[in-house]
C-alpha cells in the first residue's frame, strides 16, 4: 500500500470522539447543554459544518439529542433505561429500599477506597467543595440544601474512583435518590440527632479519602451506609405500629361498640 493511500482521520470524527470520550468520563453529565454552535465551534477551534458533522454522529450514535430550537444536550439513554424499570419495581415493592442499600454498601465502600487511591489535586478539591457545602447548610431548618450537597459529596467521590462504569451506575441511582424514589430524605433528616450523625460520618469518609488512607475510607462509607440502612429500618417499623393504631381508633366507624352479643 501507498503511504498517500492512508487517509488523514476527518476533524469531525477527531472531534466526535473526543465529545464521546467526555461523556464516558463523567465530564458531559446526563442533561447538560451544550454551549451554542457558534460558542462551541470557536472552544473546539473547529468550523462549524465540521462541528454540525461531529454532533450529527453523537445524535445518530443516541450520546447526544437536541430540541426544537437546535440546541444539543448530552442523552439521558443508559440513566434511563436503568431507571425507569427500577423506578417502577420500587413503587411497587417498597422493601427493595434495603435490597438497594445492601447493594449501596458494597459499592460505596469500594468507591471511597478507590477514591483515596486515586484521587488527584483535582479531584480531592470537588470533593471539598461538596463536603464544604455540606457543612455550611448544616445549620439550616431546610435540611433540602444539606441533602442535595450530601448527594453532590457522593458523587464527587464517584467520579474520583476514576472508573467509569461505577460511575454512570451510581450516577443513574443518585438522580432516584434525590427524587426520594429510594426513600424519603426528609423523614430521615428530620430524626433527632440524625443530621448531626450524617455530618460526622460523611467527615469521616472524608478525612479518610484526603488522606489517602483506603482501609479507612472503605470502613467509614460501610458504616455510614449501615446506619441509614438501621435508621430507615426503624422509621419503617414506627410507621407501620403508628398505621396498626390508627386502624384501631377508627374500628369505631366500622362497628357498635355498644352492641356487644350476649352471653347465653
Amino acid at each position: 500500500m501507498k503511504a498517500d493511500s492512508i487517509k488523514p482521520a476527518k476533524l469531525a470524527d477527531t472531534v466526535a470522539e473526543h465529545l464521546e470520550r467526555l461523556i464516558l468520563e463523567g465530564a458531559l453529565r446526563p442533561g447538560e447543554r451544550l454551549l451554542a454552535e457558534r460558542d462551541l465551534a470557536v472552544k473546539l477551534d473547529i468550523s462549524r459544518p465540521s462541528l454540525r458533522d461531529a454532533l450529527a454522529k453523537l445524535v445518530e450514535r443516541g450520546l447526544l439529542t437536541t430540541d426544537q430550537n437546535g440546541a444539543c444536550y448530552v442523552a439521558e439513554t443508559l440513566g434511563a433505561t436503568f431507571r425507569d424499570p427500577l423506578t417502577r419495581l420500587l413503587r411497587e415493592n417498597p422493601e427493595a429500599t434495603f435490597d438497594y442499600l445492601e447493594f449501596r454498601s458494597t459499592v460505596e465502600g469500594s468507591a471511597a477506597y478507590y477514591a483515596a487511591k486515586r484521587a488527584n489535586a483535582v479531584d480531592r478539591e470537588a470533593i471539598k467543595e461538596c463536603f464544604d457545602r455540606m457543612v455550611a447548610e448544616h445549620g439550616n431548618d431546610d435540611s433540602s440544601e444539606e441533602a442535595d450537597a450530601d448527594a453532590d459529596f457522593h458523587l464527587a467521590i464517584y467520579e474520583a474512583t476514576h472508573n467509569v462504569v461505577m460511575l454512570h451506575i451510581m450516577r443513574s441511582l443518585s438522580e432516584l435518590l434525590r427524587n426520594d424514589i429510594f426513600y424519603n430524605r426528609a423523614k430521615l433528616y428530620e430524626r433527632k440527632g440524625v443530621r448531626d450523625l450524617l455530618l460526622d460520618q460523611h467527615r469521616a469518609v472524608y478525612e479518610a479519602v484526603m488522606d489517602g488512607d483506603p482501609d479507612r475510607a472503605r470502613a467509614a462509607a460501610e458504616h455510614h451506609i449501615t446506619y441509614i440502612n438501621a435508621a430507615l429500618q426503624e422509621i419503617r417499623d414506627a410507621e407501620a405500629r403508628l398505621e396498626v393504631s390508627l386502624r384501631r381508633m377508627g374500628r369505631g366507624d366500622l362497628v357498635d361498640i355498644g352492641g356487644r352479643r350476649r352471653k347465653a
